[in-house]
């Protein structure tokens, strides 16, 4: 079966409830959508906003102060709100590839300290971390174990370490004094092919159909163990095509909606899952637009999404909502914009109405085929 790129693009908004908002618990909407990307504490709550009907964002504090969903560094080594019973697989499947992010750095190679040292601290610091500690505390306990006041061995477990992070309390449950708290009952290390295996299965049911090269840009494992995952769960997943003849793997019965079904305007948080699932990204956006929104260090900006594409950025400006769209929008979609900006407005006054203002200087570089400030 061959797909075309609109069929691609519905059912990546089909996946990630993006064609109509769905009435589900917090906690089932994150097993869901596989990952929601939690660098920046507000987005998590800005993309079950635009997911969930009557999104109450109490619900989400109450599934992190439970570990019901819970927050941890990743995919692409940063931080994720996940499913508590997903994260010991993704954990065990990211592993190597976190232990190498700091391990094979230069800042902890000449740090002095061995690798064996680092590790040998672990169960030290998961005995400690056994309710929530915040970084000053940590590293008392590794002077303590270490003889020295090394912060480079905070700075590589911080990483790889089973570790959540846990509230604070905030408009988004975590403030900028980070707290850690040890994550219960990992996987054992020789299990990992499992947990790769796992990991797979749910990027294909929140983001398919995907490309191994998909998989491998969204949580960062290599081709070669994306594709023999595949391998391993081929009696499991069906074979498509894409619109170029390239080779697509889905889950069996997974939904993949008609090109000609509507999507709504929607104004995504930074970060947003979609944004980031795909090695080709014109899946949700245009390649004209793609260093528009994806800034040279790595920012993803909050995006208007029209027609289930990529279509500006936004953000708030005294008491409104500004878009900024980069190419003419016709009425229709300026009226859906402004009904989405009402809302999130009211959504935001309780919490943080100047939401990601610290990336407001990226806006004095963007063109723009007109800005409009919203509701109108």
């Amino acid at each position: 079966m061959r797909l075309t790129a609109r069929r691609l693009n519905r059912a990546t908004l089909g996946r990630q409830l993006l064609l109509g908002r769905a009435r589900l618990g917090v906690a089932d909407a994150v097993r869901r959508l596989g990952a929601l990307q939690a660098q920046e504490a507000a987005s998590p709550y800005l993309a079950l906003w635009n997911r969930l009907a009557g999104f109450d964002p109490a619900e989400l504090d109450a599934a992190f102060a439970d570990r019901s969903v819970v927050k941890a560094t990743l995919l692409r080594l940063t931080q994720h709100a996940v499913h508590a019973e997903d994260y010991p697989a993704f954990h065990a499947a990211m592993l190597p590839s976190l232990r190498a992010s700091r391990l094979h750095d230069r800042r902890f190679t000449t740090s002095g300290l061995s690798v064996a040292e680092v590790d040998a601290l672990l169960p030290h610091l998961l005995a400690f971390a056994a309710r929530p500690r915040v970084k000053a505390e940590i590293e008392d306990l590794l002077e303590a174990r270490l003889g020295d006041r090394n912060p480079r061995a905070w700075w590589a477990l911080r990483t790889f370490a089973p570790l959540w992070l846990a509230p604070t309390g905030g408009p988004w449950s975590y403030g900028p004094r980070s707290s850690f708290v040890a994550a219960p009952g990992q996987l054992p290390a020789e299990r990992r092919d499992d947990a790769v295996r796992r990991l797979v299965r749910r990027y294909l049911e929140a983001f398919g159909p995907a490309t191994v090269a998909d998989i491998a840009q969204f949580t960062m494992l290599t081709r070669a163990l994306a594709r023999d995952a595949l391998g391993a769960l081929a009696g499991e997943l069906e074979r498509l095509e894409g619109p170029d003849g390239t080779e697509l793997f889905d889950v069996p019965g997974g939904s993949r909606p008609a090109e000609d079904t509507p999507a709504p305007p929607r104004l995504l948080p930074m970060w947003d899952s979609i944004l980031l699932a795909y090695a080709d990204r014109s899946r949700v956006v245009p390649t004209d637009y793609r260093r528009l929104v994806t800034r040279s260090n790595g920012d993803v900006l909050p995006t208007l999404l029209v027609d289930g594409h990529v279509a500006g950025v936004w953000r708030p400006v005294e008491g409104r909502i500004q878009a900024t769209a980069f190419h003419r929008l016709p009425d229709e979609a300026w009226v859906g914009l402004a009904a989405e900006a009402g809302a999130l407005q009211a959504f935001l006054a309780d919490r943080d109405p100047m939401v990601y203002r610290r990336y407001a200087h990226w806006w004095t570089r963007l063109p723009s085929a007109e800005v409009r400030s919203l509701p109108a």
